[in-house]
């Protein structure tokens, strides 16, 4: 899936003082063929009926007895192609261009498409529209609410599925569908114009499916999903990146003769879109230290293998010796709790150290954008963004690595119902992490302590571990907070009283008894 860095520097950057992306890339590649002449290109650029010069100015190019690396269904990578984009593209020219574009990837990636992938532009008003019709299930809906209320981030009464809902519409450029094996374009203009670097993005995950199966790797909870991806869209953004270098020195690419602006970044969360950010930041550095100790080779031996969490992504050293032991939750409610199953899917959650990253630093971004100033609550604001002097780093841009959080060993947090949740929206959770050394327990239990104050959370004078936030606040609800060795159990109710029906000990004056 192809998401936009620039909602997320207009939004976090401009408040820290900082310059914005330049469009610059740092990464590196093989010299091109000659590029095109100035006058080439300002010619392609004033006129309607444009032919889009692949770089090479050597006249005809002949096509091979067979399928060769850089030339797919009658197009070479450098070859010149003729489209007019005065109403879109039509289905010849749109074939051209991805014919083009595929053995281009072909060429950037070293490795050939086994098929050719269909291609579809839509309009932003047309995904947003298919985002928003899906069907969502009363236990669905009530999953997501817990998850996102338990990370601070959407309280009780906003509906997160819509949340995400909006993140997405508003935030993608484009994806692969590897169910339909195919591609969809977004495009911002009323007349669906072609981002040829989106494209290049989005054919080299069809291409990754065709070659490693990606759509067969376990992405069943946020932790899975941002970890797969680290390989997945780092590898990804790498192709992106290495592409568009070329557009901008050797091959004429077409691209949107209008800015793309993303749909509207006043409607991203910037706490949820974070999270899922974090593949498409440092997985393009792990997958180039890959790349830099063993070339392709060495990339593609990943997918045989691919990240197991979070932090063998944030952390490339510990790829892909370090791995997560999530606890498991033994169910100790009472009989007006139980936990919220799932047709089809986990009845858990895991946001492992990526997501309580950004649990510990969204408070930051909330009190800067709310007063105007620069703003630390518990991981400091610029903690987040990755300089390059005076810009923010174009392979790795926000960085995920604080002491707080560095230690995760694994999470999982189980929502809890009663009969009356559906209609209330009243739920609990138990979420257990797991650390590397009581004092990596101990810092991330005295952080979350903190970001509950940050809350105004206060302490129960007669319940041990127990914290209350006002019920009329956002996450007003009861909190219970206990260490045991390297464990940090959290359980979560409406109110104090509830606590022990969702974990027997919770809430009690003997309330250390909580700790599995």
């Amino acid at each position: 899936m192809r998401v936009s860095a620039s909602i997320l520097v207009a939004l976090l950057v401009v408040l820290a003082g900082c310059s914005a992306l330049d469009g610059s890339s740092n990464a590196t590649d093989t010299p091109e063929t000659t590029a095109p002449t100035d006058e080439m290109q300002t010619t392609a650029a004033q006129t309607t009926q444009t032919t889009t010069d692949g770089g090479d100015q050597s006249g005809g190019l002949a096509d091979p007895e067979e399928d060769v690396l850089g030339w797919e269904d009658g197009y070479w990578y450098n070859e010149s192609i003729t489209v007019d984009r005065s109403d879109g593209l039509n289905d010849t020219e749109l074939d051209r261009v991805v014919s083009r574009s595929m053995a281009r990837v072909e060429q950037v990636r070293g490795l050939e498409f086994e098929s050719r992938v269909p291609v579809e532009i839509i309009s932003r008003e047309e995904y947003r529209e298919q985002v928003q019709s899906g069907n969502t299930t009363t236990a669905d809906r009530l999953h997501q609410n817990v998850k996102w209320e338990a990370m601070l981030m959407v309280d009780e009464s906003t509906d997160a599925i819509a949340v995400q809902n909006r993140n997405s519409a508003g935030g993608v450029g484009g994806y692969y569908s590897p169910s339909e094996e195919q591609i969809v374009i977004i495009s911002d203009s009323e007349t669906p114009e072609m981002d040829e670097i989106t494209l290049s993005q989005e054919l080299f995950h069809g291409l990754q499916d065709q070659r490693f199966d990606i759509s067969s790797f376990d992405q069943s909870t946020q932790e899975l999903h941002n970890a797969r991806d680290g390989i997945i869209e780092g590898d990804g953004n790498l192709v992106d990146q290495r592409y568009q270098e070329r557009c901008e020195s050797n091959w004429d690419c077409l691209m949107p003769q209008q800015q793309q602006g993303g749909g509207g970044s006043s409607d991203i969360h910037l706490g949820l879109y974070q999270v899922s950010f974090q593949p498409y930041s440092d997985g393009v550095l792990f997958v180039q230290q890959l790349y830099e100790r063993g070339g392709w080779d060495a990339v593609n031996a990943v997918y045989q293998n691919p990240p197991a969490s979070t932090e063998q992504t944030i952390h490339p050293d510990r790829y892909p010796d370090e791995t997560p032991s999530y606890p498991t939750v033994e169910d100790r409610s009472n009989d007006d709790w139980q936990v919220l199953g799932l047709e089809d899917a986990n009845d858990y959650a895991s946001f492992g150290e990526a997501g309580l990253y950004v649990m510990f630093w969204y408070p930051s971004y909330q009190t800067t954008q709310a007063t105007g100033q620069l703003t630390d609550v518990v991981i400091p604001y610029q903690n987040h963004l990755n300089y390059d002097g005076q810009q923010l780093n174009q392979t790795d841009p926000f960085n995920y690595d604080h002491p707080i959080t560095d230690g995760w060993a694994g999470d999982r947090l189980v929502p809890y119902v009663t009969d009356d949740s559906a209609s209330t929206n009243e739920t609990g959770y138990v979420w257990q992490t797991e650390w590397d050394s009581e004092s990596d327990a101990s810092e991330f239990a005295d952080a979350y302590r903190d970001l509950l104050d940050h809350h105004d959370a206060q302490a129960v004078s007669d319940r041990a571990n127990t914290y209350l936030i006002d019920d009329g606040a956002a996450y007003g609800d009861a909190y219970h907070v206990v260490q045991q060795g390297t464990s940090v159990v959290i359980v979560n109710a409406p109110t104090v009283d509830d606590l022990s029906g969702v974990r027997s000990g919770a809430g009690t004056t003997n309330a250390s008894v909580v700790a599995a």
